[in-house]
């Protein structure tokens, strides 16, 4: 075997592994962006309310571990020093506990008020209304130490433009939940 055959054999053990890298990066290249993605779309999903679950006035349903129903959704109109075009609304709602372990469950806890375009609101604390002892927010209900079979009265105060008053649905998302979330109607639905 001269040089020159070592050097054309050699040249072609190259190129067959030229080709097999190659055909390798088509592989590994959609690989790695699927990996990548993954974190992403998984971040994505964890964070947000996504998936609306409807529920029927008056319906009680099971979510987060205990049973949820809406029980008055009212605007509570003439009240001074607010915004212009504004109204703030209250959310009441009566949750009755099943799994106790509403730290782990109701964590990232979240009411909101959404329009028919879309838009939510969250809770505000710039209207201060008096509620009964027994009320508590979503939040201060995680830490309340209830049990299983108690029941807790929700309510959180909203300040909304005047015009989307009939159009609002309250809804309530957490994190154990996500990406679905409780999207209730009212009776004239």
């Amino acid at each position: 075997m001269t040089a020159q055959d070592l050097v054309q054999q050699s040249g072609l053990g190259e190129r067959k592994w030229r080709r097999r890298s190659l055909w390798a990066l088509l592989l590994l290249i959609p690989l790695t962006l699927a990996v990548e993605a993954y974190d992403s779309v998984k971040a994505l999903l964890a964070d947000n309310d996504l998936f609306a679950r409807r529920v029927a006035w008056g319906q009680s349903v099971h979510f987060g571990g205990s049973d949820w129903k809406l029980t008055d959704l009212r605007g509570a109109f003439g009240m001074a020093n607010l915004p212009p075009d504004s109204v703030p609304v209250l959310a009441d709602f009566s949750v009755k506990v099943g799994d106790p372990d509403l730290q782990k469950l109701w964590l990232g806890c979240k009411v909101m008020l959404i329009d028919a375009a879309g838009r939510r609101w969250a809770p505000t604390s710039a209207v201060t209304l008096k509620a009964p002892g027994d009320v508590q927010t979503c939040t201060s209900a995680i830490f309340s130490g209830a049990k299983s079979g108690d029941t807790l009265n929700l309510r959180e105060t909203f300040l909304v433009p005047k015009d989307v008053t009939k159009t609002i649905r309250p809804a309530v998302g957490l994190a154990s939940e996500r990406p679905h979330f409780l999207l209730f109607q009212l009776e004239k639905d």
